[in-house]
Order: C-alpha cells, then sequence, then structure tokens
C-alpha cells in the first residue's frame, strides 16, 4: 500500500460517523391512502380539518402516518415551532412552542433524535443544548434574516468598540454569534435578562426593534444593531389601523420583532408564547395576530369560538419545512446538525445562562 493510500484509509478510520451509517436508513413507507391510514389519521384530521379540506386530505394522512410510525421505531421526538404549518404543528409534533419553549424542553428529551421543525438556529440551539444527540433539520436551508445579519466577527468588532458593555443576544443568531455572548434571550424573556445584569449599558442584538421596544420598559441604555426580521419589518402603523376601521371592536396583539409605532397601535404586545396566552386567557370575539400567520391558524384550532382576521405574513423560511421532508429525515437521517467544537461550548455557555435564568 502506498503512502497515499494508507493516509486515506487512515483518514477515513478516523472520520466520525455519519447519523445515515450510526442509526442505518430505513426502507421507504407505502404512501397510499388506504382504509387503513384513514382510520389511523381520523382523530388528527378533526384537529385541522378547518385548514385542509377533506379531498386534499388523503394527501397529507399518508405522511402523518408514516412519521408518527418511524419516530417511534427510531425513538426519535420532533420539536416543531409555533410558526409550522398545521399538519405539522398539531399531526406529527411530539413538542411545540417559542423559541425559549423549544430551548428548554430541547434540554428534557429523553430521545436519542431530534427532529428540529424550525429554521437552523434552533436546530443548533438544540445541538448546542444536546452535544451527544442527534439533531436532525428537515431542509437546512431554512435560514433567518436576523440570524443572517450578524457574524461573529460583527460582535467582536462590538465589544470592541464597547469595552466592559454586555451582550445579549437573540436566540436568532448562529452558534459563531453566540460564543461572542455573554447571556441569549428570546422576546418572551429579554427584559428579564437584561435586568438581570449590573451594568447600566448593555449591547442587545441584533433585532433592532426588539431592543427599542425593550427599551421602553427599562432604565438601562440599550445598544442596538441594525437587524430586522423579514416578517414582522413588513407591518406597518397604517395597516393596522385600517383593519381596526374594517373591524371595529378587533383587538390587535403584536410582537415585539415589529417597529415601535407598529407596537403602539396594537392593544397587546407579546413573545409568540406571550400573544398565545393572551389569547386562550381573554378569549377576544375578534382578534388580528401582528406576527407568522400559521400561529393564528394554529391557535385557531383550538380556539374555534375566537374570529382570527389574518393579514398573511408567511416566513419563507419556516416553509421549506414540510411533511415529505420530514420523513425523509427520518427515513434517511440526513440534514445533520453539527456545530465546530471550537465554538461550542462558548455557545453553549450563553444560551446555558439564559435557559437557567431565574425569572
Amino acid at each position: 500500500m502506498t503512502v497515499l493510500a494508507q493516509h486515506a484509509v487512515e483518514a477515513e478510520a478516523a472520520r466520525p460517523l455519519t447519523a445515515a451509517e450510526r442509526f442505518g436508513v430505513a426502507e421507504k413507507p407505502d404512501l397510499a391512502f388506504t382504509p387503513e391510514i384513514a382510520r389511523e389519521t381520523e382523530h388528527l384530521y378533526e384537529k385541522v380539518k378547518q385548514f385542509i379540506p377533506a379531498f386534499e386530505w388523503p394527501v397529507y394522512a399518508p405522511y402523518v402516518a408514516a412519521i408518527n410510525r418511524l419516530k417511534k421505531e427510531r425513538g426519535a421526538v420532533i420539536l416543531a415551532h409555533n410558526y409550522q404549518t398545521p399538519e405539522i404543528f398539531h399531526c406529527v409534533a411530539d413538542i411545540v412552542g417559542d423559541s425559549l419553549q423549544l430551548a428548554r424542553d430541547a434540554t428534557r428529551v429523553d430521545a436519542e433524535i431530534i427532529i428540529q421543525c424550525g429554521v437552523h438556529f434552533m436546530a443548533e440551539t438544540s445541538k448546542l443544548l444536546n452535544p451527544e444527540k442527534t439533531v436532525l433539520i428537515p431542509d437546512a436551508r431554512a435560514g433567518c434574516s436576523l440570524s443572517e445579519s450578524i457574524t461573529g466577527a460583527d460582535v467582536r468588532l462590538l465589544k470592541q468598540r464597547y469595552p466592559g458593555v454586555p451582550v445579549v443576544t437573540y436566540v436568532n443568531t448562529s452558534a459563531d454569534v453566540k460564543a461572542e455572548t455573554d447571556i441569549c434571550c428570546t422576546s418572551s424573556n429579554v427584559l428579564a435578562v437584561i435586568e438581570s445584569l449590573e451594568s447600566d449599558t448593555v449591547l442587545c442584538i441584533p433585532d433592532e426593534y426588539l431592543a427599542m421596544n425593550v427599551a421602553k420598559q427599562t432604565n438601562k441604555k440599550i445598544l442596538t444593531w441594525k437587524g430586522h426580521c423579514e416578517v414582522h419589518e413588513r407591518f406597518t402603523p397604517q395597516e393596522l389601523l385600517a383593519y381596526k376601521e374594517a373591524h371595529p371592536g378587533i383587538e390587535i396583539i403584536g410582537h415585539p420583532e415589529c417597529h415601535p409605532d407598529v407596537i403602539a397601535v396594537c392593544d397587546f404586545a407579546g413573545s409568540t408564547a406571550g400573544m398565545i396566552n393572551y389569547v386562550k386567557d381573554n378569549r377576544p370575539a375578534r382578534v388580528l395576530l401582528v406576527t407568522e400567520c400559521s400561529m393564528a391558524s394554529n391557535i385557531q384550532a383550538e380556539l374555534p369560538g375566537v374570529d382570527f382576521v389574518k393579514p398573511c405574513n408567511l416566513c419563507p423560511h419556516m416553509k421549506r419545512i414540510t411533511l415529505p421532508k420530514i420523513l425523509d429525515s427520518l427515513v434517511n437521517m440526513t440534514e445533520e446538525v453539527l456545530v465546530d467544537p471550537a465554538i461550542a461550548d462558548r455557545a453553549r455557555l450563553a444560551v446555558e445562562r439564559m435557559v437557567n435564568l431565574k425569572q
């Protein structure tokens, strides 16, 4: 054997096994809609029938049944964000919630395999909190405009410009950015995170509007970065005022990733979890959620008595996650999420500080 051939053999032997090599590739299931599949998924269709016409269900049902069977065989758990479509959120997900809830629940799952139905930074966060587990994302292209608005190098430059100022980073960021961070936050705990720091000045990045909105709730000086969510930045005060005029008595509930001028028009503002809890607790007759529109559908499935007016701003990244792609992940164990060990420990520390923060 030549020296080059020997090196190739040694390199192959040292290469970590892929998820497909560790768990094997499953046989692709039959996706025919049979009477058995109809019976098996009937109770799930009841949850989503107001969003999926009966004539379309035979297309969805075989995927739903196959995913639910295979995840049990694999010992996998499916985490789904509130912005996922109803057939994912209500029919195949095991754990649902906002970014903070999913981050916390990711630390509690016993399953060896986590399928993250969200965007890439969420899957990275799950991997950071579960380094020994296998984390898959059905489409690795599912990104985030906030995450892409800033890099680790940007944060290092900010720290040089503002020495000693603590960095609070929105969880909607890459592991590379989190590694340069003192503590992470989500829209539901950003105020608590900022108030937990002793400094009178705080860098709150990268969501400019989130930082501007929380600045109104604290005496600390908040330094910002010009990152925006491409869904929430499209809402305008004029649009919401037009809805109020067209629907007298409607309650408008906003997300803090919206511009402060938009939040000023809202009757209530909160994280996705806060918005959901507000609707469940108050049961307004008619409501408009100023956020990604799939969330309204997911809540409406549980609150049929509430009339949801939907300005349908979709997240193109969240919508990359589909039932066929979830099934493909489970069958072929593809799109594994890995984090460079050189940054994983520092990034994990920032996330763990957030998760463990007592509120």
